[in-house]
């Protein structure tokens, strides 16, 4: 028997106006999960992260986090126990990594809001697991890409979270951040940390996620595995693409649609293969993959 669903959505619809973004979108996550939330620019992934944070209100149906909809849950302790982490962190003035990281206990922070010793603790902990402490005393805005969303990522860790809700966390990552970013949530998820993750790259989302969320026109959502999820009929019309745009991003033939169980998926060809591709490709003359870094998570 599957464990209960730490966050479900049940018949959700949201508008923007007279614009329907999801309409009638069910699925649930189990805890320990990594759901790939995949579907074109403006299918409505953000809206649909952003509703499973509690920051926007469904127009129908609900949000569930631990089957007790989100608008029940005392929003301190609802902060305590779900981290979304955007796809961009404005910060305006010269902050340190550390000082940004302790942002995620606010919602620990008692009436004063001084940090307790348990507070730098945890900070101490979200930095390390992200392999952020030599990195502790930078200013945010120094930093490169692949560091902005390891910061991103502890500040998150940081709220100590059932759930981690990411929006694009590959945005603006060349491969090797790709595949180390991708290794850490691996790691993540391993310590029993369940997470949604918006992904753009199906390949990356098929080798790491449990399941799957596809967005599609009109605002539906196919829901389930992602072998089932990553087939060309649904790709073509999820994304609004030819055969020949479809077979050239994915650097094959696109899989013939045959019935029964002879049927291939489209993204047969093996994670490190596309990587491989992926990498001759786009940093001519080098031979070699740089190696993962490794991160101190245990």
């Amino acid at each position: 028997m599957s464990a209960p669903a730490i966050l479900e959505f049940r018949d959700v619809a949201f508008s923007h106006g007279e614009h329907n973004v999801l309409s009638g979108v069910n699925f649930a996550v189990r805890p320990g999960e990594m759901v790939a939330l995949m579907g074109a620019n403006g299918a409505g992934k953000t809206t649909l992260l952003r509703l499973a944070a509690g920051l926007l209100q469904p127009g129908a149906g609900d949000v569930l986090f631990q089957q007790r909809c989100i608008r029940e849950w005392p929003r301190q302790l609802f902060a305590r126990r779900v981290a979304l982490v955007p796809q961009e962190l404005e910060v305006p003035f010269a902050f340190r990594v550390e000082e940004l990281v302790a942002q995620g206990r606010m919602p620990h922070l008692g009436f004063f809001g001084g940090l307790s010793a348990a507070d730098r603790a945890a900070v101490e902990e979200a930095m390390e697991a992200v392999d952020l402490m030599p990195l502790r005393h930078r200013v945010f805005s120094e930093l490169s890409g692949g560091e902005h969303q390891r910061v991103k990522l502890a500040i998150g860790l940081a709220q100590q979270p059932d759930v981690m809700l990411l929006d694009e966390p590959t945005q603006h990552l060349d491969l090797g951040r790709q595949i180390e970013l991708m290794a850490l949530l691996d790691k993540l998820v391993a310590r029993g940390i369940t997470i949604v993750a918006a992904i753009h790259d199906l390949a990356l989302a098929r080798e790491h996620g449990s399941s799957g969320v596809l967005l599609m026109p009109g605002g539906q959502a196919e829901c389930g595995a992602l072998e089932s999820l990553l087939q060309p009929e649904l790709l073509r019309n999820a994304f609004d693409v030819t055969d020949a745009a479809l077979e050239s991003y994915l650097g094959s033939t696109v899989a013939q649609e045959t019935a029964g169980a002879g049927e291939k998926n489209p993204l047969r060809r093996p994670a490190a293969e596309h990587g491989e591709a992926m990498r001759r490709r786009h940093v001519p003359g080098r031979n070699r993959q740089r190696p993962p870094k490794p991160h101190k998570i245990d």
